[in-house]
């Protein structure tokens, strides 16, 4: 079995898992594609459909730790099966038309049980079957939701523009199904059996610590900064299409932004990943959080369809890293046969900040009439994440030297 780490068959494995994650994490997009259209239908409100956005992120989340385990124990292929089929029925149950059977069908099936199944165990799953060139297939897998960004929201704006967002919802959930099943059954084996690796530089010590602190106090700091990059990075894919309607600029216009958006990000972390497998996990968290406050205070600064194009695939280019890092500084600090509830406990918490961004945005648009504070308040949480990273960094230096020191003595 040893054999097949970082193998052609690891790749192939890699690729169906990267399909299926497409697919299931799409759901989510038909309610940010038909934000605007699902608020006239459900009292006028953003918050509505916003709130069912963060509900089927927090969902994912949480339902992450169980699936987890439960994929530990009875394997990928049954639990990935299972997610696409909730996924479906989340996607029926929200099309009702009834603002309860939207949360419902949003934060349980969507999320606590189907894209919960998908997301944190494809992430273990594929980890497992790669040693040198694990940054890079984690940041292949991890491109699942912008392959779904990038394919997706222009279909979804046509198919709600002839159809509607409910019918949209039930043809996207036959599919899913239909797709998600057979695929799942022919690539997801078992994967290889891995020897527990050596921690790298600044993991687990012999008395214990990590980076010099306890290990749970490294992960905590890791669960928050977590957190506090996902608020900002999730504000421009729930409502740029609804920001671009705000300023005159048309549904298809930004639903194409959204998709430049994730087109960039699932190419540029491909180079992420190349530039974690050399630099580290830690080193690439700071540097990405740097790009994305840049790109993010680009949306203050214009509102012209060019500048907003643009400042949409700098943001894509900048915030793409950052979440392959954090399961690649895992990996590297703490002991692999832990990965399987820290890595889902880092998602949740990862998650939790993207349904707080998604949802305080729509929040704050309806209390303030426009975006503005929605993106300043983004910004303000990504400054906290990167002095968190910067501080991180900062001790795995040094226990890098005190490293070198003692190989020299």
């Amino acid at each position: 079995m040893g054999s097949k780490i970082d193998s052609r068959e690891a790749w192939v494995v890699t690729v169906a898992a990267l399909a299926i994650a497409s697919a299931c994490l799409g759901a989510p997009l038909v309610s940010s594609v038909a934000l605007k259209h699902m608020a006239a239908d459900l009292g006028g409100y953003r918050s509505i459909p916003s709130a069912a956005l963060s509900l089927a992120m927090l969902g994912t989340g949480i339902g992450g730790l169980a699936m987890g385990l439960l994929a530990e124990r009875f394997g990928v292929r049954p639990i990935v099966m299972f997610g696409a089929t909730m996924v479906c029925v989340g996607l029926m149950l929200s099309a009702s038309g009834e603002v309860w059977q939207l949360y419902l069908g949003h934060g349980i099936f969507i999320g606590l049980l189907g894209n919960a199944a998908i997301h944190a165990p494809l992430y273990v799953y594929v980890a497992r079957w790669f040693e040198l060139r694990r940054g890079t297939a984690v940041a292949l897998i991890a491109s699942g939701q912008y392959v779904a960004g990038a394919v997706w929201p222009p279909v979804f704006e046509r198919v709600v523009a002839i159809y509607g967002w409910r019918q949209c919802m039930i043809g996207f959930g036959i599919f899913v199904v239909a797709f998600v099943l057979p695929l799942a059954a022919l690539f997801l084996r078992r994967p290889p059996e891995l020897a527990e690796s050596k921690p790298g530089i600044g993991g687990m010590a012999s008395d214990g610590t990590v980076l010099g602190l306890p290990p749970n106090l490294v992960f905590g700091l890791l669960a928050v900064a977590s957190f506090l990059c996902c608020v900002p990075m999730s504000i421009p894919a729930a409502h740029l299409i609804a920001y671009c309607g705000d300023i005159g600029v048309t549904a298809a216009k930004g639903a194409a932004m959204v998709s430049v958006l994730l087109v960039t990000a699932f190419f540029s972390r491909q180079l992420w990943g190349w530039i974690s497998d050399r630099i580290g996990g830690l080193k690439t968290l700071l540097v990405g959080s740097a790009a994305q406050v840049t790109a993010m205070t680009g949306f203050l600064l214009t509102q012209d369809e060019a500048g907003l194009f643009a400042v949409a695939a700098a943001f894509g280019l900048g915030f793409s890293g950052l979440v392959p890092a954090y399961i690649l500084t895992i990996r590297q600090l703490f002991p692999a046969r832990e990965a399987s509830w820290r890595i889902p406990a880092l998602l949740l918490m990862a998650m939790s900040g993207m349904a707080a961004g998604s949802w305080s945005a729509g929040v704050i648009y309806d209390y303030a009439g426009y975006y503005a504070p929605a993106f300043a308040t983004g910004i303000g949480s990504n400054l906290l994440h990167l002095g968190i990273a910067a501080t991180l960094v900062v001790l795995w230096r040094r226990v890098s030297v005190r490293s070198v020191v003692q190989q020299a003595a």
